[in-house]
């Protein structure tokens, strides 16, 4: 069964939320970022399994401490690329082979290198529904868009602007 639904991925009731990350070790943007400040253990852990050459495309892992489980799924090779449309379906495919022997049974994604990874979501949904659509006995839970006003207080978004320069400041400023 998949849910498309919008909210905040860290309030879903899923036994397992899923952080969209590079393969590099490093989560400085977007929801990766999120998951890095609210779960440092598993950032170490991620950037290990990084430097060890551990973490690659099309194939997810599963890191978990006595509070949460997180499916770290490789969606970029490098933070500074694009995502690549065969490594999240390779991911997705490798996850509905092995969701059972990860033991899981309810699911929480993102759309998955739609973000940063700037890939079409029509795309990817449909590979959504292809991988896990079909699995009986795993509940998927999408998180098409994320609630801005649920994400934790340092990622909200801010639509405070700065006060315009007049132009004697800006004129004064060219010609130093």
């Amino acid at each position: 069964m998949i849910v498309y639904k919008t909210g905040n991925i860290f309030n879903s009731s899923a036994q397992v939320i899923t952080n969209t990350v590079n393969c590099v070790g490093v989560m400085g943007k977007g929801l990766a970022l999120s998951y890095k400040k609210k779960f440092p253990e598993m950032f170490y852990d991620y950037k290990v399994k990084c430097d060890k050459g551990e973490v690659t495309p099309g194939q997810p892992y599963l890191w978990e401490n006595d509070k949460v489980q997180i499916l770290n799924f490789p969606t970029k090779r490098h933070w500074n690329q694009n995502s690549i449309l065969s490594d999240i379906e390779n991911g997705l495919k490798y996850l509905s082979e092995n969701y059972a022997r990860m033991e899981i049974s309810s699911l929480a994604l993102p759309p998955l290198g739609c973000g940063l990874g700037g890939l079409d979501w029509t795309q990817v949904k449909a590979l959504i529904d292809k991988y896990l659509g079909s699995l009986e006995d795993l509940d998927v839970y999408v998180y098409e868009k994320q609630d801005i006003l649920s994400l934790p207080e340092d990622e909200e978004k801010t639509t405070e602007k700065r006060p315009a320069r007049s132009n004697g400041l800006a004129a004064q400023q060219s010609l130093f």
